[in-house]
């Protein structure tokens, strides 16, 4: 058994054994979006250990959607890390507008309609690489997809990123529980209070700014 398996397990907690590689991405997770919160750029170095770990930990659970999440999240992370550092003048905090906030919620619910059946029937398409069925796919799939349109507004600072995060938390917490992952569904209750946090703040910076 090595490092990066599941079952390579770094302790048990009321029962529940927690194994390195989610150890190690819910401490990261956890980190990276403290820092989000305060808008601060550390979260995007922080972002992608963590993302490097929810990848293999994603792969063995059968939650593929999120797994393919974690690749476009690694692409996101770099461009908005540069955003931030590259452009500090022009990172102020804003929001989107009625037209666009209308457009997103379009995009959000088509895309993961689309996702959803593309990973319910995955295992069919790509065998070789998928043997077991996807679990929860279209629930699964409308996670992926708010958190693909939540980071792109992390990395522009649109303050709705906060508001699709706390419904992807919420989301979150029942699914992983209902696959078994204890440890990772707790770090996405905290990643909720979090985001509420988030959303605090960036408003405050945004009233004073």
């Amino acid at each position: 058994m090595h490092f990066f398996d599941i079952g390579h397990i770094a302790f048990t907690i009321m029962g529940y054994p927690v194994s390195f590689v989610e150890l190690i991405g819910t401490l990261f997770g956890l980190i990276s979006v403290w820092f989000a919160s305060r808008a601060n750029i550390l979260t995007w170095g922080t972002g992608i250990v963590n993302e490097v770990f929810l990848f293999i930990l994603f792969f063995q659970v059968q939650l593929y959607a999120d797994m393919f999440l974690q690749v476009y999240f690694f692409v996101v992370t770099i461009y908005g890390w540069y955003n931030w550092k590259a452009k500090p003048d022009a990172g102020s905090i804003t929001v989107l507008n009625s037209k666009q906030r209308w457009l997103t919620g379009i995009v959000i619910l088509a895309s993961s309609v689309i996702a959803g059946f593309l990973i319910q029937n995955i295992h069919r398409y790509l065998p070789q690489y998928f043997k077991i069925q996807a679990a929860y796919p279209y629930t699964d799939s409308f996670v992926m997809v708010l958190s693909i349109v939540a980071i792109v507004l992390l990395a522009m600072k649109k303050i709705e990123n906060w508001v699709l995060w706390i419904l992807t938390d919420a989301i979150c917490v029942v699914l992983y529980i209902k696959k078994g992952v204890y440890f990772l569904s707790l770090e996405y209750f905290i990643f909720f209070g979090l985001a509420s946090y988030g959303l605090y703040q960036w408003k405050k910076q945004m009233a004073h700014g």
